[in-house]
């Protein structure tokens, strides 16, 4: 069984002990998290497609870690007029595993 699920903009294919990075959620360490937006879900075969999410669909995160990705460095210049800006940037990430899907 596996479901797709949005958070953060961004879709994930999960199934039970996997375990996401996702943008950064306002929960504690150790917190249970509640996805309600399901886009899918399948079980034994049989697709369940929501319009545009499954009712009565949820997944429960358990929140592992808080952290920040690799850094990345933003470099604008302009040619022959002496403009130049370097910026470092790091997302902010949440380690999760998701504990179960309920359809």
């Amino acid at each position: 069984m596996y479901a797709v699920i949005e958070t953060g903009g961004k879709q994930f294919r999960v199934e039970e002990g996997k375990v996401l990075f996702v943008e950064k959620l306002d929960a504690n360490v150790g917190d249970t998290v509640t996805i309600d937006k399901v886009l899918l879900v399948e079980k034994d075969g049989a697709f369940k497609v929501g319009t545009p999410v499954v009712d009565g669909a949820k997944a429960l995160l358990k929140v592992v870690e808080h952290g920040k990705g690799e850094k990345i460095i933003v470099f604008k210049m302009k040619s022959k007029k002496n403009y130049r800006r370097k910026q470092g940037h790091r997302q902010p990430y949440t380690k999760v595993v998701v504990e179960a899907i309920q359809a």
